[in-house]
């Protein structure tokens, strides 16, 4: 498989195991990648599949851990800043601190991922990130905390989460192998967002009793699992990958890759639009809480465990769907866009609280479907690169959006700020949705009449002509008729 110049054109599968025939990643003369292409017939899988294998067992059950710990640290960190400077803006430096380091950096850490072994790096990366959150432990638990210091505690662990990212993303495919990755995607989401119902919980029932500092503590204590996991693993049944040796150009190799793939590109620049506007729910469920509906944490948390709860909906359909089409993606992303309006317009506490469930269940079908895809058709010695600028758009995007949409917030209300957000989200679905369109040479066919289909994808150019098309076939006809009738007579010939 090459890795030079010219691996920027489609990837060679390793073996049979890594062809994959689905819409996510064929193309065929005249159809957009995951457009119009149809898929080959997928067996379907259980919805837990992946966990049979014991390396993937031992990984989920610490992640769940550590998943939990660090739900309850971003509620306590949220709450924390805004109860110290009572500042929608002061909550969208935070997260954009956070995120920063993968916007600068993220592809370096991909480089890096492709370079080593995952393993290794994880068990770095973890022990790093526990350290964080029991230096922000002992900070407020010692009444000393200041907001620096919880942007300069969210901009190191931005830096880790730089390196952890692809390396995490990566490693599941060297844990459960081509066959199951897309059910372990699936399942690594799931398990994000069942830790992200019990997380909220906790940390509001500790935020309301004893204060921020012992949801840090708690955190930075749960990174033991996932270590613990990382070193019970059976590395002789990690399917093995080759390592890229060290070069000249890696990065760039990486970004030549994914530009002359559509069925790549346009994915990440999706999320990315997506990442950048559309995910800032800090921000905004902090301001609602706050400003339209003056409620406390607990409340703060209760919206939290109902997006939660979606997500988990959201994660649990992924795993049981056997491909990745990347029209559900756009769907997926025009749908967000018009349920983020709809929240920001919602009358009563109730109806926006039914509605962040539904946004949590379409926004994590967007992550899953634009993760799995990726994935699924990329090069795995190109995975780390190609992650690594996935994680980058759709994360990284957040120090450029969350400070724009904490003062939008801050200068224009809570309802305003989430509606921009998802205005730029349903545009970005639509462009991009026709933008892929037509690289597959489709249009967009508009049909009103009663009983059709009003807005469907067609092939390009004039409709095909019915008495055109008889005429072919009955000229077939005749020809088999006539060698019927031929065949006949030379079975009687011999009689005769």
């Amino acid at each position: 498989m090459s890795t030079g110049s010219g691996a920027h054109s489609a990837p060679a599968p390793n073996s049979h195991e890594d062809t994959v025939s689905d819409d996510a990643t064929a193309t065929t003369p005249g159809t957009a990648p995951g457009v119009a292409a149809g898929p080959a017939a997928t067996p379907r899988k259980g919805t837990f599949s992946s966990l049979r294998i014991r390396n993937y067992r031992l990984f989920a059950t610490g992640q769940m851990v550590s998943n939990t710990g660090t739900w309850m640290q971003r509620i306590a960190q949220d709450w924390l800043v805004l109860s110290l400077t009572g500042s929608s803006t002061a909550v969208g430096i935070t997260t954009a601190l956070q995120f920063l380091p993968m916007l600068l950096f993220g592809l370096y850490g991909g480089v890096i991922a492709d370079r080593f072994a995952k393993r290794k790096l994880l068990l770095f990366t973890q022990s790093a990130m526990g350290l964080t959150g029991l230096a922000l432990a002992a900070l407020t638990l010692s009444g000393q905390v200041q907001v620096w210091h919880v942007y300069l505690v969210a901009f190191v662990l931005g830096l880790v989460t730089v390196l952890d990212n692809p390396s995490r993303q990566a490693f599941v495919s060297e844990m459960v192998g081509q066959d199951e990755l897309r059910n372990a995607v699936s399942l690594n989401s799931a398990n994000f967002q069942s830790a992200r119902l019990i997380g909220p919980a906790v940390a509001g029932v500790l935020i309301t009793a004893f204060g921020s500092g012992w949801a840090f503590l708690l955190n930075g204590l749960s990174f033991i699992a996932p270590l613990t996991g990382l070193l019970m693993m059976r590395t002789a049944e990690l399917h093995k990958v080759d390592r890229v040796p060290r070069s000249k150009g890696q990065l760039r190799e990486g970004l030549r890759y994914v530009s002359g793939r559509p069925d790549l590109l346009w994915p990440i620049v999706l999320v990315g639009f997506i990442g950048t506007f559309g995910f800032n729910f800090p921000i905004w469920l902090t301001a609602f809480v706050h400003h339209v509906y003056h409620q406390g944490a607990g409340t703060y948390s209760l919206f939290n465990g109902l997006m939660a709860a979606g997500s988990l909906i959201g994660a649990l359909l992924a795993a049981r769907r056997a491909s990745s089409r990347l029209r559900l993606l756009v769907g997926a992303a025009m749908l967000f866009g018009v349920l983020e309006i709809a929240a920001a317009l919602a009358p009563s506490f109730w109806v926006f609280a039914a509605l962040l469930v539904l946004i949590g269940t379409v926004g994590l079908t967007i992550n899953v479907t634009a993760n799995s895809s990726v994935q699924m058709a990329t090069d795995p010695l190109m995975r780390g690169r190609v992650m690594s600028l996935f994680m980058m758009v759709f994360v990284g995007g957040t120090p450029l959006g969350a400070p724009l949409v904490g003062w939008i917030t801050d200068s224009f209300g809570p309802r305003i700020g989430f509606m921009a957000g998802g205005a730029v989200s349903l545009a970005a679905a639509v462009l991009i949705g026709l933008i892929l369109a037509r690289v597959g040479g489709l249009r967009l066919k508009i049909d009103l009449r009663r009983g059709h289909q009003h807005l469907v994808f067609v092939p390009r150019g004039p409709a095909p002509d019915p008495s055109a098309e008889q005429g072919p076939e009955k000229e077939q006809g005749q020809e088999k008729e006539q060698g019927q009738e031929k065949g006949q007579e030379q079975k009687m010939a011999p009689a005769a």
